[in-house]
């Protein structure tokens, strides 16, 4: 069974571009970050690339990356 499909993946739906929705942005280390993937899976909106890339358009800020990572390597930051 292909799993992808169930994946969900940022998109412009109805609400559009909705990062300007956030107060706080997420900022990976890079040097900490060991690409575990665990942001990617974790983050609801589906912003965060397997390159471990933040797209800040659709990301509103939730912090769940932030509080998942174990490398403490995503901190957020007032926009």
């Amino acid at each position: 069974m292909d799993l992808e499909p169930l994946i969900s993946r940022m998109k412009i739906g109805s609400a559009g571009e909705t990062g300007s929705w956030r107060n706080y942005r997420p900022v990976v280390n890079k040097e900490l970050c060991n690409k575990c993937k665990t942001c990617f899976s974790y983050c609801p909106e589906g912003v965060i690339s397997e390159d471990i890339e933040i797209d800040y358009r659709f990301c509103k800020g939730c912090g769940i990356c932030k509080e998942i990572c174990r490398q403490k390597a995503i901190e957020m930051v007032p926009e």
